[in-house]
């Protein structure tokens, strides 16, 4: 199984009707599954877009 590696956590909300009736609703973390170093790490999306960049310098 692959280790997560990031520190962030779900953000919360609501889900709004045009009733204006509140329904709460989770925005999940958008994991993806790389493999670093020959080890498989679980990071957000966000996070291995930004370390391509450096690494790419």
């Amino acid at each position: 199984m692959a280790k997560k590696v990031t520190n962030k956590k779900n953000l919360h909300g609501n889900r709004r009707s045009h009733a204006l009736n509140a329904t709460p609703h989770a925005f999940k973390l958008n994991l993806q599954t790389i493999t670093i170093n020959g080890k498989k790490v679980r990071m957000t999306a966000r996070e291995i877009r930004s370390l391509k960049k450096i690494m790419s310098k």
